[in-house]
Formats: structure tokens, C-alpha cells, sequence
């Protein structure tokens, strides 16, 4: 397997030379997209200094520990995302004849995987860190690299759920739409100014929350208000994350052996 994801690197690396262009326009894809989205940011705190206690400081920690993790899943899990369409068109079907795990064999399809955004998010991180009022420490940067590990196994966990359910209902688009949506517009602010329907999807149904708001609560030694629980819980990510991505692979597990095809 080691062979095979290497050989995976390897070809990948390959594609993004021959096709510079390409890579090009992704690289700067990546970057307006974040560009616009901390743009907006910073817009919306020069009108409200504070948001229910946060200020651009710190939110500006929450956006780049989200992104970091959701750019970490991007680079290494993203073609989970691409099993509903493998199902509909056929061509998961042959990943069941082969002698490899099947969810491994999703994961290195050769594509042009270029980890672009991982990089703008690691920039990002460090400048949100210092800036944010943080001091640097070796434990510190451990905790931090946990926390990203830890909430790119919640995006694979969820990730991994959704294409699952497409082995039933093979069709997942709107799910995906609407839980993508979720993430990427609800997790730039603290979870404390939503209502507390969405407080609790975020916390304990989708933890996106435990990605950055959680963390970033107990680094910053700020009193959580969202639901009133102790900041110790932003411990908790990386252990979210593995549970979320084993119960996920279960599920994982159970498709497979309900999996009929589409006859295509």
C-alpha cells in the first residue's frame, strides 16, 4: 500500500508538471478564493470591531485553523468526494475486484492534485497565530498540528459518510451542496452568534465547531458561550476526528456490502 500511494505521489507530481497552466490557474484559484473570503472578513469587523467578544484578531485564528484542516483533507482525502459520481457512471465496480482496500484504492485515482491550498493555509496559520496574541511554544505548535490533523478526520469522516449513502441512493449532490455550504460559510465566525439549532449542529451533529471555535476558545483562554461548556473540550478535536472517521469507515463498511451497482 505504501508502494502504491508513492507511486500515486509520483504520478501526481508527473500530471502537475505537464500541465502547468493548469496548476497555475488553480494556485490562483485558491488564492482569491481565501483572499476574498478574509477580504469579506475583515470588511464585516471593521463595521462590528467585536463579534459577541471576538475581534478580526481572533476570528482571524478561527479561519486559518479551519482552513489548515480543511486544506490538510483536500490534499490527502479530497477524491472521497468523487465516489457518488464513481457510483453512478460505474466505475466503482472496479475497485471491488481488486486485491486492495477499497477506500484506499478512491483515495490515490491519479488526478491533478495540487496542494496549493494547503500551503496558503499553513502561511495563513502563521501570521493568524502571533497576530492573534498567541506565544509561540513548542507545545503550542504541537497542540496546533493535533488540532489540524484532528479536523481534517472530521472532513473525512463527514465526507466519507455522505459518499457512502450514495451507494443507497446514489445521488448525494444536494446533501454535499448543503453540508459544504454548512462548513465553509458558518465556521468563519464564533459559533455564540448563531441560534442554538445551529449551535448544536455545529457542536455535536457536524462538529465543524471542534475544526476551529472549540480550539481556538481554550489557545485564546476565553469563556465559552456558544453553549456554555468548558474551553477544555477544544482538547477534544484530534479524538473527534479519529471517532468521526472510524465510525464513518464502519459505515464505509457496511455500504460495500450493501452495494448493488447501477447497472451501468
Amino acid at each position: 500500500m505504501l508502494a502504491a500511494y508513492a507511486q500515486y505521489w509520483r504520478l501526481n507530481l508527473l500530471t502537475l508538471f505537464e500541465y502547468r497552466a493548469n496548476s497555475i490557474m488553480w494556485f490562483a484559484f485558491a488564492l482569491v478564493y481565501h483572499a476574498v473570503a478574509l477580504g469579506a472578513l475583515y470588511v464585516t469587523m471593521h463595521q462590528f470591531p467585536s463579534m459577541n467578544g471576538w475581534t478580526f484578531r481572533e476570528m482571524l485564528l478561527l479561519y486559518a485553523l479551519w482552513m489548515t484542516g480543511h486544506e490538510l483533507h483536500n490534499a490527502l482525502f479530497f477524491q472521497v468526494v468523487g465516489v457518488p459520481e464513481l457510483v453512478r457512471e460505474g466505475g466503482f465496480d472496479r475497485f471491488l475486484v481488486r486485491p486492495l482496500d477499497t477506500l484506499f484504492q478512491v483515495l490515490i485515482v491519479p488526478q491533478q492534485l495540487l496542494p496549493d491550498g494547503l500551503l496558503l493555509a499553513l502561511v495563513t496559520l502563521g501570521i493568524a497565530m502571533p497576530f492573534s496574541g498567541l506565544r509561540i511554544t513548542p507545545l503550542l505548535l504541537f497542540f496546533v498540528a493535533l488540532v489540524v490533523a484532528g479536523g481534517a478526520l472530521i472532513d473525512l469522516g463527514i465526507s466519507l459518510a455522505i459518499a457512502t449513502i450514495s451507494f443507497w441512493v446514489v445521488r448525494v449532490d444536494t446533501l454535499r451542496w448543503a453540508v459544504m455550504s454548512l462548513e465553509q460559510d458558518f465556521t468563519r465566525y464564533p459559533i455564540s452568534i448563531y441560534a442554538r439549532g445551529v449551535r448544536v449542529v455545529l457542536a455535536f451533529i457536524l462538529p465543524f465547531a471542534f475544526m476551529n471555535y472549540f480550539p481556538a476558545t481554550f489557545l485564546l483562554s476565553k469563556q465559552e458561550t456558544g453553549l456554555g461548556l468548558n474551553p477544555v473540550v477544544g482538547l477534544l478535536t484530534p479524538a473527534i476526528g479519529v471517532a468521526w472517521s472510524a465510525i464513518s469507515y464502519a459505515f464505509w463498511r457496511i455500504g460495500l456490502r450493501h452495494y448493488q451497482g447501477t447497472g451501468s
